[in-house]
């Protein structure tokens, strides 16, 4: 069965109820349920994380049996940084590699499918990264 890495921010639009993105987010995902595994990785983890008081809490908000926990490949951590360093020379001023350098790479060199509603980075940086993302800025 394929893969799709969840980007945080779909996962933050559901347990928010996001007033813009709730419904894109919760359908797209749903949709993606019947036809892949879904994962997450320790960065997407982490970013949903501030809004939970204890990993129990958050641990049940992400259930195991619905997305599964996955390590991210030290190949992404690498390309993810060569990423970052493309970024650099196009002038971007962050000094530290973006969560979403390492999402990206992780679905890049794993192979899976990116599901997020935040596709310019991703499409600037892992051109060949498979997008589920929604058409317009504005569901």
């Amino acid at each position: 069965m394929t893969a799709i890495l969840v980007d945080s921010n779909v996962l933050l639009d559901i347990m928010t109820e996001d007033a813009h993105w709730y419904r894109w987010s919760s359908q797209a995902l749903e949709q993606a349920a019947d036809n892949a595994r879904l994962v997450i990785n320790p960065i997407i983890y982490a970013e949903i994380s501030v809004r939970y008081s204890t990993i129990e809490a958050l641990d049940a908000a992400l259930p195991k049996s619905l997305i599964e926990r996955e390590a991210m490949p030290y190949e992404a951590a690498f390309l993810a940084v060569k990423a970052f360093m493309i970024y650099r020379q196009r002038g971007g001023t962050r000094q530290a590699p973006l969560p979403d350098f390492f999402i990206g790479a992780h679905a890049a060199i794993a192979g899976y499918r990116l599901i997020t509603r935040d596709a310019a980075r991703y499409r600037t940086y892992f051109p060949k990264l498979d997008l589920i993302a929604p058409n317009q800025s504005r569901p």
